[in-house]
């Protein structure tokens, strides 16, 4: 067995060392054509050919490097063979290791901190994966057994024997605030302090974030992801000046958010606090979200999230304090919440208002739009006008 197996802990996938045994050279599920379509020899580096079309992705590119890294090493270290020799059973096995990865001094990073990829305290995993996590392991590595079969890099898809049968959808989503629940999150972000020039950006970025995610029912990638360049007006059919913000979003897919006039109020008192113009310059490139201080750079997706987490916080805390039986039920469920149930939500809110369900679909761009539909300015105007009636902040 090879060194590697010796190790006291797995490392990162770029510090791998494999002998010719594990590296994947002569891999028994290797393709046995004559015409490969990538250069690659070894598994890491048809790694690195299917992980090289997501490089401008940096949140893709990340997620799928530690699903494809984490199969790897489990390969070299667990069983002693290469990623290019894993059969179906092999498969099945690593699932329920996903579920709770042992040794655990072996693959889980000490509690406390995230590791840095560089320091030998880092782990493939931080725990064991929830139900949801391992589905979406499962679903990424079945893309990238896919992607070299194609290739030719491998003969066959270890994977293709496991395709379950399709969950049915949950009847109603659960994961959203009701709207006391959404009133106690906008009364603790409207009481936070803003004595201090520091307190008072903290404020208003909240504020503005909360906002957006709120009335657009953006993702947080979109939100780190696009720029208030992406901002622009038109006058509609009725003679009316209207805001619209673009931005590109899942899938690399480009969709328009009626900006309301909420919203649009919301942006200039954050751009007047960073000491911007109230409204965008076309082609501006200033984030739609900025750090506090003078720069004016793009904050990171753990950030952003870190800021949502700690206002829902603040906002247990206030429930908590009234004393109310039901009180501990209620904190314990917005500490559970994240970032994307403010997405959840938005469209609840805008169904529960009797908004066109197309309208929902687009503002969430849960379909893509087609190509003709830049042409439609009078649907997008109706659009506009049932969100601006029907779905309020109400600050």
């Amino acid at each position: 067995m090879s060194k590697l197996t010796r190790l006291m802990a797995p490392v990162p996938i770029e510090s791998l060392d494999l002998s010719e045994d594990l590296d994947g050279r002569n891999g028994s599920n290797r393709g046995t054509g004559t015409h490969p379509q990538i250069a690659a020899q070894h598994d890491v580096d048809a790694l690195r050919a299917w992980l090289a079309r997501f490089a401008d992705k940096k949140t893709t590119f990340d997620s799928y490097r530690k699903e494809a890294e984490r199969l790897l090493l489990w390969s070299v270290v667990e069983l002693g063979k290469p990623l290019s020799s894993l059969i179906h059973e092999d498969l099945l096995v690593y699932q329920r290791f996903l579920a709770d990865p042992q040794p655990a001094e072996h693959w889980v990073m000490k509690t406390g901190r995230k590791w840095a990829r560089s320091e030998p305290e880092w782990r493939p995993f931080a725990g064991p994966l929830a139900p949801t996590s391992q589905r979406q392991a499962i679903i990424i590595l079945n893309s990238l057994f896919g992607w070299l079969v194609h290739a030719g890099y491998l003969a066959g898809n270890p994977l293709s024997l496991s395709r379950q049968r399709q969950r049915k959808a949950q009847p109603r989503i659960t994961r959203y605030l009701d709207q006391d629940l959404w009133q106690a999150v906008k009364t603790s972000i409207d009481s936070m302090p803003r004595e201090t020039d520091r307190e008072r950006q903290h404020y208003f970025r909240v504020r503005w974030l909360f906002s957006l995610l709120y009335l657009t029912g953006m993702r947080i990638s979109e939100v780190i992801g696009n720029t208030m360049g992406g901002f622009f007006g038109r006058t509609d059919t009725d003679g009316e000046h209207r805001w619209w913000l673009e931005i590109v979003g899942k899938g690399d897919k480009t969709r328009i958010l009626p900006a309301t006039a909420e919203l649009m109020i919301e942006l200039a008192r954050f751009r007047r606090e960073n000491g911007l113009t109230p409204y965008p310059l076309a082609g501006e490139s200033t984030p739609l979200l900025l750090p506090i201080g003078s720069k004016q750079r793009a904050m990171t997706r753990s950030a952003v999230h870190l800021i949502v987490k700690q206002v829902f916080e603040s906002a247990a805390r206030r429930i908590e304090d009234d004393g109310r039986i039901e009180s501990t039920e209620r904190a314990q469920r917005l500490r559970a919440a994240s970032a994307h149930w403010l997405r959840h939500t938005a469209g609840s809110n805008m169904l529960s208002a009797a908004m066109d369900l197309r309208h929902v679909r687009d503002n969430l761009g849960h379909e893509s739009i087609s190509t003709t539909s830049k042409y439609l300015h009078s649907e997008d105007d109706r659009r506009h006008k049932d969100t601006e009636e029907k779905h309020r902040l109400a600050w």
